[in-house]
């Protein structure tokens, strides 16, 4: 009993100061055998012969708990089910302990001088006992002699198996795991990897190629989880992993043809025109086939990656979350994933950790993931003592009660037992499951490396260590499971197969890029790869439409729904917009949101606290102030035939929840998917999704992705943190030309944008789009758009022209200013009250990447007696300037300098300074209005 309240003790503390819910978010009864620890239960073991004849309970403890249970062998069981995996005979080279720790726990019965810890000798061991019904280890039989049952418990978690699943919460699941491995079969499966190792080094031994050597098991190992899981219904794995064993997996598990694969290391291929590439072994795959063990067609997809580990964890989570919505895949029943880890990598990087926080949020649970490591006991250079302060690089999957399966990897049959549990253990319970390959790593970090020179003593053990495939292969001769004659003919068979697949290899001159696109989006491009057309339909509304859906997000579509009383005034306010023709942006973001679930488009809307908004002024999700978690979306009731709204709150994550946003956008391009952060410069904590996916996603990999980040942005005196989303950052990555000017065609502006690297839904191509967007603004009276602007025939305007009094009299203007942003307005302010708004004009660039060159240029014409100046409320070395100078200066042919009016040059953002935040302010206004700043700079 002890160990249970022990366990499971905490789930009926009295924890919450509140007392109305549970703090581990767990409404489930208490687990079996913990009651009230304040009731007083005695017990009485009775034994004859050290036989049990009776427990003598006096509280009422359900049955199955006490039924026949030993009490002095209670604990004995426990600590093997516990403690088991420490002891387990893991690391195929017999030098290190898997865990970190050689030391045998006293608890665990591994020899006779283990006996006395449970006041028991050696002459126990033969005595017989009956069984706990909580064990399967007895099969049939009820009782054992002591020896037999410790025999049995260390073939069951003490061999080449290690488990770790007491520290779940559900003694169901629990049970399910010790039935699995107390009475275990074994499912031996051949190997393919090692002969397409071996290929491969014989061909290319002095290329790159991040080989599976010390690991070959990984292939059996994927493949049985894919069989089983075919068994079970899935009809579509999405899977992610790093560079070591791709190449082998995308040939012997995802199938990809042996040519394509042989035909990247050839360094004369040329380049395909449609991208600049990757390196082979980051690259994806998508394919459909028959599944040969169960005859059904299944889907393959493995994502495309970066160097960086773990990055792609979340994406493949998202496009897997993505793709079983598309298909009403609501339990994940036809659609998972399978995420591939190394050791160092999974114990260090922090999205792991985020990812697997994503795991059961009703918004972002996938139903369960198969994680397998490639446990190669070393991070490039760095012992594992030196890498990770936890015993085992999988213990972070405990936080989500994921049990662990720790195998040997030189035991194939072991391995492949292993991964059909975990594969049914998804199936039935939908959560995460982590096999963990213990293993080694044959040569160094990639072929060309020493590893001698940091680990000798863990290389000359591997020098002299047989291959997984030669030793398999043994025991199976010395079993007579096949004769040698078949077990080389098996051999030469595979590597026909290969010399082949490299003859026709010869033959491929051109590098396609899109032979290895891991997402395809068929009928969304012709044949080729191309947009169908590049034309771009206007995006205004009719009159009814904007009306009608301001109605809907002025009111509550629910009956009997009460909503907050400030809440109530917002929507009043909402409804007097919509009355005058009016709309801010919360009420504009509704009107695009609205049209495209009307036209059958997805919207998914997901970040930080982006139900109400983090400025309160969104408010799409509406709580009822008496019912507990009754909620109601007004987007979702827009029109009968629409398509889903989904708005949900993230995790306080940016880097995992951008990241999986990114993957559902990878989907379908018939999706409008934004992520929203709290505000905007906490997106570089998410920098490596926009580094490496979101910025050269298409370049690298020919992958398309229409995912919109909105961000936050402008200097209102709120202190260094919250003010920029950092522009310049953004910008600089943009792959537009400063010093070409583009010819200007009537095609001129979607050009642009099928050309460059990011800017959405209606294009017929899709890119990422970065929207900078307001806070004060928000409720700015002056931020308003009239219906007018957004009636049939209206489009986005990439820059808004000064259509006040300067445009009556060009030739008088002597200052055009170019902004963008939220300066506009004080700007505006300010040449009102210097009684200029007859001399110097105001332009808005509301796109700046794609650069606007033919606006930018019609509208420096416009004004021929004006100077320029950029001005904005960012420090120069920040913000737009160092973007747009170079770029404005190329449409006007560098007739003119282009001045500027802003910040001077700062490391931080912003002032944490009120005042000194104005003193700036008013500084550079008095600069773009002030007609002799520049004179001494001519």
């Amino acid at each position: 009993m002890l160990p249970y309240f022990q366990l499971n003790g905490h789930h009926n503390a009295d924890l919450d100061p509140l007392g109305i819910s549970c703090i581990n978010f767990d409404d489930a009864p208490v687990p079996t055998g913990v009651q009230n620890v304040g009731e007083k239960c005695s017990l009485t073991a009775v034994r004859d012969n050290n036989e049990l004849v009776c427990v003598n309970v006096a509280f009422p403890f359900p049955p199955s708990f006490f039924s026949l249970l030993f009490i002095f062998l209670s604990n004995p069981f426990q600590h093997f089910y516990i403690r088991g995996h420490h002891v387990a005979q893991l690391d195929p080279l017999g030098i290190m302990d898997a865990d970190l720790d050689s030391h045998v726990p006293n608890d665990i019965i591994t020899s006779s001088d283990k006996l006395g810890f449970y006041g028991l000798d050696e002459s126990d061991l033969d005595k017989v006992f009956r069984l706990p019904t909580t064990t399967f280890i007895g099969g049939t039989e009820t009782a054992l002699p002591l020896r037999e049952i410790i025999r049995r418990l260390e073939m069951a978690y003490c061999q080449h198996i290690g488990v770790e699943f007491m520290f779940i919460n559900d003694l169901d699941q629990c049970q399910w795991i010790r039935e699995k491995f107390e009475k275990p079969g074994v499912i031996p499966r051949a190997l393919m990897s090692p002969s397409f190792i071996e290929f491969l080094q014989r061909k290319w031994s002095s290329e790159k190629r991040f080989g599976l050597e010390g690991c070959e098991s990984l292939i059996p190992a994927l493949k049985t989880i894919i069989d089983k899981s075919s068994e079970k219904g899935v009809e579509n794995v999405v899977m992610g992993m790093p560079h070591r064993g791709r190449l082998n997996v995308l040939a012997n598990v995802i199938r990809k043809e042996l040519e394509q694969i042989f035909c990247q290391f050839d360094s004369k291929l040329e380049a395909a025109d449609e991208g600049s590439g990757d390196v082979k072994y980051h690259l994806g795959m998508y394919h459909r086939r028959i599944n040969r063990v169960t005859d059904r067609n299944i889907t393959l997809s493995l994502m495309a990656n970066p160097s960086h580990l773990e990055a792609v964890d979340p994406v493949v989570q998202g496009k897997t979350k993505a793709e079983q919505f598309y298909c009403g895949d609501t339990e994940g029943h036809k659609v998972m994933s399978i995420l591939m880890h190394g050791d160092a990598a999974f114990a260090g990087q922090g999205v792991v950790y985020e990812t697997f926080h994503l795991s059961d949020l009703p918004s972002y649970s996938t139903h369960g993931t198969v994680h397998v490591v490639v446990n190669n006991q070393i991070g490039f250079t760095t012992d594992p003592r030196m890498a990770r302060s936890s015993p085992y690089p999988t213990d972070v999957a405990r936080v989500v009660n994921a049990p662990i399966f720790h195998v040997n990897a030189d035991d194939p049959e072991a391995v492949v037992y292993v991964c059909n549990v975990a594969a049914e253990w998804r199936a039935t319970f939908h959560k995460d499951v982590v096999v963990d390959l213990v293993c080694y790593r044959r040569l160094g970090h990639n072929e060309m490396d020493e590893p001698m020179f940091t680990q000798p003593l863990m290389y000359k053990q591997i020098k002299k260590q047989k291959g997984v495939m030669q030793k398999y292969g043994e025991k199976l001769i010395a079993e007579g499971v096949v004769t040698r004659q078949e077990y080389e003919e098996e051999i030469a068979k595979y590597d026909k197969i290969c010399e082949e697949a490299h003859v026709r290899s010869k033959d491929e001159k051109i590098l396609h890029i899109k032979h290895w696109l891991d997402s395809p989006w068929p009928g969304f491009f012709n044949l080729d790869g191309q947009p169908k057309s590049l034309t771009c339909p206007s995006t205004g509304l009719t009159e009814e439409e904007l009306t009608h859906i301001g109605q809907v997000a002025s009111s509550v579509p629910v009956e009997d729904f009460t909503i907050h009383g400030g809440l109530s005034r917002i929507l009043k306010a909402r409804g007097e917009m919509i009355k005058n023709r009016t709309v801010d942006w919360a009420l504009g973001e509704y009107m695009a949101f609205g049209s495209l679930l009307k036209e059958g488009i997805h919207v998914r809307l997901s970040g930080q606290d982006v139900e109400r908004g983090t400025f309160s002024h969104r408010h799409h999700v509406l709580h009822d102030q008496n019912v507990d978690k009754r909620v109601c979306i007004p987007m979702n009731h827009v029109a009968p035939n629409q398509a889903p709204y989904t708005v949900c709150n993230s995790s306080l994550s940016e880097y995992g929840v951008l990241g999986f946003e990114l993957g559902f956008a990878m989907a379908s391009p018939n999706a409008l998917v934004l992520w929203e952060a709290q505000f905007g410069d906490f997106h570089n904590t998410a920098q490596c999704i926009i580094d490496q996916f979101i910025c050269p996603g298409q370049a690298k990999w020919v992958r398309q992705n229409g995912i919109v980040l909105l961000l936050p942005h402008g200097m209102e005196g709120m202190g260094p943190e919250h003010s920029s989303a950092r522009p310049e950052r953004f910008l600089q990555m943009c792959n537009d030309d400063p010093d070409v000017l583009p010819s200007i065609t009537e095609d001129f502006a979607i050009r642009q944008l099928h050309d460059c690297n990011w800017i959405v839904i209606l294009a017929p191509f899709r890119k990422p789009l970065i929207v900078f967007t307001p806070k004060s603004l928000l409720r700015h009276p002056e931020a308003r758009s009239n219906f007018d602007e957004m009636l049939p025939g209206t489009d986005f305007q990439r820059l808004i022209p000064d259509n006040g009094p300067v445009a009556q009299n060009p030739a008088g203007v002597k200052r055009i200013v170019f902004c963008t942003g939220k300066v506009y307005y004080e700007l505006t302010k300010e040449r009102k009250a210097h009684g200029m708004e007859d001399t110097v004009a105001i332009a808005r660039m509301e796109q700046l990447s794609p650069f606007p060159f033919d606006l930018v240029k019609a509208e420096s014409e416009k004004y021929p007696n004006a100077d320029l100046v950029w001005c904005q409320e960012e420090h120069k070395n920040q913000g737009y300037y160092d973007y747009v100078k170079p770029r404005m200066r190329t449409t006007i042919d560098r007739a003119k300098p282009v001045w500027y009016a802003g910040r001077p040059p700062a490391a931080a953002p912003a002032t944490g300074n009120k005042k000194a935040h104005l003193v700036e302010l008013k500084n550079f206004l008095d600069t773009a209005f002030d007609l002799d700043a520049f004179k001494d700079q001519m």
